[in-house]
């Protein structure tokens, strides 16, 4: 089409000069707008076509010629805070304040320092290196340090491991891996260390898992979350034995648990006799800033290398990592990835650059001072709370208070209830173990809703169970944790152990009453803090199954809505049983003594009538079905009669109407209704000859067995009353039993007297009312309480 419009209007062109006739002219012309016409409609749509064809490809925020800032941020806003429809999240609002923002700075500063030319962006990343370097040694007493900045906080001791290697294996750049076959390195890590720390190593670095050796914690003298240092020598004696070189050992100065140091003094020796390189990382390290420091802590200022994490412990975003080294030979610390000769590697320390500079050093130490603070003005008050036991006593200067509820039981021994024996689990104490595991789970979910700049932490530990850790260092710069809220911390948790033990106290009993009820199977779940867990057993219910139950999850579902009906204060949920798909009640945390045989019994009694209700329906419906194929039957079993009174010559159409006219048929309505109460089905000739509904046979009430307890005014279900209103509610529940008969006694005699009175006595030789026969009232004169038509005396006068 392009083609032969360019060709029409090439020859049109020269034919309109030698034409001389104006209506071919005016032909001419007009053919050669037509045709423009026609190109340009071509043009677009070939244009659109093209447009179509790329824009498909294009997502969407990048088609046409770009947005505005305002959409763009606006979208970013959406997508940090959520939609309005979304329901917000309890998350934790970082406090940024204005050295979070010199911290912020620093991230763009960099990206326009890195615009200059490469003389002075060499200056400016050189001095800006070498300040923070030194700032950060003098800070935390480390002389003589490099520093290397990072990112991940892993990555720091990765780079470590490779200089340790580069130092230890003269010949590893040459002849790499065969090195360390011939003599396989081993790193020596804490069985307190951060999990994955070990895994993270090895895949940085290429090494087996057998280059892993993991130092157990002391079992007999010190603290439990402390290396053993005589464990640990004997297991580098072992590897020099085997032909193994002990390269390195990471020691703790905060666990990342429970925030215990390790003897750095001790294994600081040990590692300068077996030439072995020490480094050393934990929250702890962050107290080298104030004025007195712990012995153990001090000591880490003599190790080859240390992690810091300066970002959480002042409150700055996005600062990275530092771990300070000493080594002597650059072109190790180079090959090893230390140090770089590029400038965006350098720039790196540029946020923290200036925000140490804000800062300054009393706004450092003030920070960390704080945070220490914290923890000692909590770790005091929970000292003087029952059924709290902490884990850190015995080290006054860690900034980690770490602690758990417990109960005592009676007869049992504090010491192995506070810290349970693994070996003991099948015991009660072992079960007890369990219970307190959950409860302290709940008491950690609750606490961090009632106070979130608390920055708690819920954590499992291997041999105390659940606990719960507060660590200021890591989260009150972030947070801005004050001292106010250690203190609404301490009351939260005061009120709360009311909850605690009094849940933990029915717990047996509640499980004694489902036992010995009727229809219910107590369920063992230790993930659950509540009172316990229970399961209806329906008629159909097949024990031995693990698999999902429609009826009786129709039966919980039903069961769960009757008891939130109650509106009592204890909690009721629905959930798959532990270890099975089966449906269960789940009773919740009880805050006040609670009555568990009429909670039970409530229980009981109340599926039971929904089993009940829900196989009536059932029946009715299988009644109905058949009382419907029965009615068809009478019917016409009754129409065939009618065939037979009526004779055939009836029913010829023609016949049938004049026979009916001289000899009419006096036929009566017959049809059949089912009575749902009696689930019987009877004639509805009564109903059409006295116009009159049959009542029927008044159902009986269903008996109800739950148990109607006389309660307090406000008083909610599932309450046990005190001993002394015991008495005080029977006596006035009798006082007004006593006036409702006297009311009532007075409401109803003047016409008990005046039936009395009215009624003729009997003539003598006259039988009794007992005696007599009774008397049937016609049917005629029967009248529908609603119908307002006079009574009919008979039938025939009704015809």
């Amino acid at each position: 089409m392009w083609n032969i419009c360019i060709s029409l209007q090439s020859s049109l062109e020269p034919l309109s000069r030698y034409i001389a006739d104006p209506t071919l002219a005016e032909m001419g012309k007009n053919l050669k707008e037509a045709m423009k016409m026609l190109e340009d409609s071509q043009r677009r749509t070939e244009e659109e076509n093209g447009k179509k064809l790329v824009s498909g490809d294009i997502p969407g925020p990048l088609q046409g010629s770009g947005q505005d800032m305002v959409s763009i941020l606006q979208l970013v806003q959406n997508l940090m805070h959520g939609d309005e429809d979304e329901e917000p999240q309890s998350t934790r609002i970082q406090n940024i304040g204005e050295q979070g923002h010199i911290a912020l700075l620093g991230h763009s500063l960099g990206a326009y320092i890195s615009t200059l030319d490469k003389e002075k962006l060499r200056k400016l990343t050189t001095r800006i290196l070498s300040d923070t370097t030194l700032w950060l040694c003098r800070i935390f007493r480390y002389e003589n340090g490099c520093a290397y900045f990072h990112e991940e906080e892993r990555e720091g001791l990765a780079k470590i491991c490779r200089l340790a290697i580069h130092s230890r294996y003269e010949d590893f750049v040459v002849d790499g891996f065969n090195v360390l076959y011939n003599k396989k390195p081993v790193i020596y890590l804490s069985a307190a260390a951060r999990p994955g720390l070990g895994q993270y190593l090895c895949n940085q670095l290429g090494l087996p898992f057998p280059c892993l050796c993991r130092v157990p914690c002391n079992t007999m003298f010190g603290s439990q979350h402390q290396m053993d240092v005589a464990f640990l020598e004997k297991l580098i004696k072992d590897d020099i034995e085997r032909g193994k070189l002990p390269l390195l050992l990471v020691a703790n100065a905060g666990t990342a648990a429970v925030g215990h140091t390790d003897k750095i003094g001790r294994l600081k020796e040990l590692c300068e006799q077996y030439g072995i390189w020490l480094h050393v990382e934990g929250v702890n390290l962050a107290t080298l800033a104030l004025g007195y420091v712990s012995s153990s802590v001090l000591a880490a200022t003599k190790c080859d290398s240390m992690t810091l994490t300066p970002g959480p412990w002042l409150g700055l975003p996005a600062v990275p990592a530092v771990t300070l080294y000493k080594h002597d030979d650059p072109a190790l610390t180079l090959v090893a990835g230390l140090t770089s000769n590029k400038p965006a590697d350098k720039l790196r320390a540029l946020p923290l650059w200036l925000s140490l500079q804000y800062l300054g050093l009393d706004g450092i130490v003030e920070r960390i001072k704080h945070a220490c603070q914290l923890s000692q003005r909590l770790q005091e008050s929970l000292k003087k709370v029952n059924h709290i036991k902490i884990l850190v006593e015995d080290e006054l200067s860690s900034p980690v208070v770490v602690f758990r509820f417990f109960q005592e039981l009676p007869g049992s021994d504090p010491v192995l209830k506070a810290i349970p024996v693994p070996s003991m689990a099948p015991s009660a104490v072992g079960r007890e173990r369990h219970s307190c595991d959950a409860l302290n789970r709940w008491l950690g979910e609750q606490l961090k809703q009632l106070v979130p700049t608390s920055g708690l932490t819920v954590m499992d530990l291997e041999v105390e169970g659940v606990c719960i850790r507060f660590s200021p260092l890591m989260t009150a710069a972030v947070l801005g944790t004050r001292g106010e809220d250690v203190d609404q911390l301490v009351a939260c948790i005061q009120s709360q152990l009311p909850i605690l033990t009094c849940t933990l106290q029915l717990r047996e009993e509640f499980k004694q009453e489902v036992t010995a009820a009727a229809g219910l199977l107590h369920v063992d779940d230790p993930n659950w803090p509540g009172i316990g867990v229970v399961r209806y057993e329906h008629a159909n219910d097949d024990k031995s199954s693990l698999k999902l139950d429609p009826e009786g999850e129709k039966i919980h579902a039903g069961l769960l809505k009757k008891l939130n009906e109650l509106e009592s204060d204890l909690t009721f949920k629905m959930g798959p049983e532990y270890k099975s798909m089966k449906s269960c009640i789940y009773v919740g945390m009880a805050s006040d003594d609670v009555d568990i045989s009429e909670l039970v019994e409530t229980i009981a009694v109340t599926a039971r009538e929904i089993e009940e209700n829900s196989r009536l329906l059932e029946n009715m419906t299988e009644v109905v079905r058949k009382g419907i194929q029965e009615a068809q039957v009478q019917l016409q079993k009754a129409n065939e009669e009618r065939l037979l009174e009526e004779g055939v010559l009836r029913q010829i159409p023609v016949v049938g109407s004049v026979l009916n006219w001289f000899s009419p048929v006096q036929a009566s309505q017959k049809g059949r209704t089912f009575n749902l109460t009696a689930g019987s089905l009877e004639s509805t000739e009564h109903t059409y000859v006295y116009k009159v509904q049959g009542t029927g046979v008044t159902p009986p009430q269903t008996p109800s067995g739950t148990r109607t307890k006389q309660r307090l005014p406000g008083q909610k279900p599932f309450k046990r009353s005190l001993r002394g209103s015991d008495a005080l509610s029977e006596t006035s529940s009798v006082s007004h039993v006593e006036d409702l008969e006297k009311m009532e006694h007075l409401s109803s005699g003047p016409e008990q007297d005046a039936l009395e009175t009215t009624s003729p006595e009997p003539p003598p030789g006259a039988p009794s009312p007992q005696e007599a026969e009774p008397l049937e009232a016609p049917q005629s004169r029967v009248q529908h309480p609603e119908d307002d038509r006079p009574q009919v005396e008979d039938a025939e006068s009704l015809r």
